[in-house]
């Protein structure tokens, strides 16, 4: 029985199938895999008796080596947002200053932010306080009484 001998193609194929498991969950790591997995396959290209053994080492080591390099790249180069919390909707509110509708009592109270009720938590102040929100943490906007 003939042993199995991966052809360019078989790489290019796994590279395509990595790109597209990245999309699904990104964390760029299946991203430089899929790019060794390419690189293999213009490799075995280029030297088409390359073993199989060699193949899957080589693809090993270049995926390591790869995702090292990714990583250190993207702590040095965060990526920059033009709407950094676009998905962190409390946040978008810190600053922002409202008026109390329940008041606060024990530290705990409620506001109207556009659409939504949001609980706060801060100094005790009756309804109709006008308040600046000055964090958010989880579900709770933390508010100071403005002056």
């Amino acid at each position: 029985m003939d042993e199995f001998h991966p052809n360019y193609w078989h790489w290019w194929v796994l590279g395509v199938v990595l790109l597209a498991v990245e999309m699904f969950f990104p964390g760029a790591i299946f991203l430089w895999m899929g790019i060794s997995a390419g690189v293999v396959g213009l490799l075995v290209l280029a030297l088409p008796a390359l073993g199989w053994k060699v193949q899957v080492a080589v693809f090993a080591v270049l995926s390591i080596i790869t995702v090292l390099l990714g990583r250190t790249y993207l702590r040095k180069n965060p990526i920059q947002s033009d709407a950094p919390t676009l998905n962190r909707r409390a946040q978008q509110y810190v600053g922002r200053v409202v008026t109390i509708d329940e008041p606060i009592v024990n530290g705990f109270g409620k506001i109207l932010v556009d659409d939504s009720t949001w609980r706060v938590q801060g100094p005790d102040c009756g309804a109709g306080t006008v308040v600046e929100i000055t964090a958010a943490e989880g579900p709770i906007l933390s508010v100071r009484p403005k002056s």
